[in-house]
């Protein structure tokens, strides 16, 4: 994987609107693997009386996350979108951690990506989430018509 390639990634991350609110940062890049983190922000938090950042805001890393490890695939689409993410929430963050996102594009056909991800804080041996999903294959031919 290149340098450019790297810092395509980052931009297009950086040019979503959410992944800017949401504050996340690409991690690791490989070819179909992925991992982003989202700081911690009180501005995300899901419940005052524990401090838990809102499972949309998770969800919305996870699919974020998903979407890049799709476009890192070595097959290189040139964009995809959300068909199907199905989450399981295992546990509440801990509030005051970085909560991080790391997705695998495992299979692509010639329209549709499968990804799965997995989501933790600091505990990285216990999930907060995982995820199941299938995604559109935007291939550079298709987008040029």
């Amino acid at each position: 994987m290149t340098d450019d390639f790297k810092k395509i990634v980052t931009q297009f991350i950086e040019s979503l609107p959410h992944a800017r609110a949401l504050g996340l940062q690409m991690v690791h890049l490989e070819d179909g693997v992925v991992e982003l983190s989202m700081p911690y922000d009180e501005k995300l938090i899901g419940d005052p009386r524990t401090g838990v950042i809102h499972g949309g805001a998770v969800s919305a890393l996870m699919d974020t996350c998903s979407g890049v490890a799709v476009v890192a695939h070595p097959e290189r689409p040139v964009g995809t979108a959300t068909i199907d993410l199905r989450i399981d929430y295992m546990r509440a963050a801990n509030p005051n951690q970085t909560i991080y996102a790391r997705a695998e594009c495992y299979h692509m056909t010639r329209n549709v990506a499968f990804v799965r991800a997995t989501t933790m804080d600091e505990d990285r041996d216990n999930p907060v989430a995982t995820a199941t999903g299938a995604f559109t294959v935007e291939r550079l031919s298709e987008a040029t018509k």
